[in-house]
């Protein structure tokens, strides 16, 4: 039996995984993934893989580590996901973040691969301060993966509800 209420627009919070530093003369732009993060991306895209997580559509920062990052996410899921490469989620504030997820509300579904402070920040408005600090009381660490379903309220108020939370732990402590 079928649900008859509609169903919420799953978003997918993907901060890129741990990067080296920059080399001397290097671009911000241009940083690369480190051993640590190389492994923490394929880490996370297994564990979503294994959920049977599946974004319509994968939107990703241009900058190299983001790059690095969405790679074996989309090797896991590409059959069934598109990927775009998206300059202004390198450059542009939280709210262009928030701009590119309401221009893409008719998907089911959208993953956002990104940086912090804005996804960090995109998290605390849409979970709630409150959610996202006890969610993540350090910060949006790197290769975290947020799902939540977003649901518009009325008066224009956008509301979310955290479904998970991924960590690429390599260890338990």
């Amino acid at each position: 039996m079928q649900d008859s209420a509609a169903r919420p627009f799953r978003l997918l919070l993907l901060r890129h995984a741990r990067s080296g530093w920059a080399l001397p003369g290097q671009r911000d732009f241009d940083r690369a993934l480190d051993d640590v993060g190389f492994a923490e991306a394929e880490l996370i895209a297994e564990m979503a893989a294994d959920r049977g997580i599946r974004p319509d559509l994968i939107l990703c920062s241009t900058a190299v580590r983001c790059r690095q990052t969405a790679e074996p996410f989309f090797r896991a899921v590409g059959e069934d996901s598109a990927i775009r490469y998206v300059d202004e989620l390198y450059s542009g504030p939280a709210s262009i973040y928030t701009d590119i997820i309401d221009a893409n509300r008719h998907l089911s579904s959208l993953m956002i691969v990104g940086h912090n402070p804005m996804i960090d920040e995109l998290f605390h408005r849409l979970a709630g301060s409150e959610a996202a600090t006890a969610a993540l009381p350090h910060g949006y660490p790197p290769a975290a993966l947020a799902i939540l379903d977003v649901q518009a309220g009325s008066g224009g108020t956008v509301t979310a509800t955290l479904v998970s939370l991924m960590l690429p732990t390599r260890e338990p402590k």
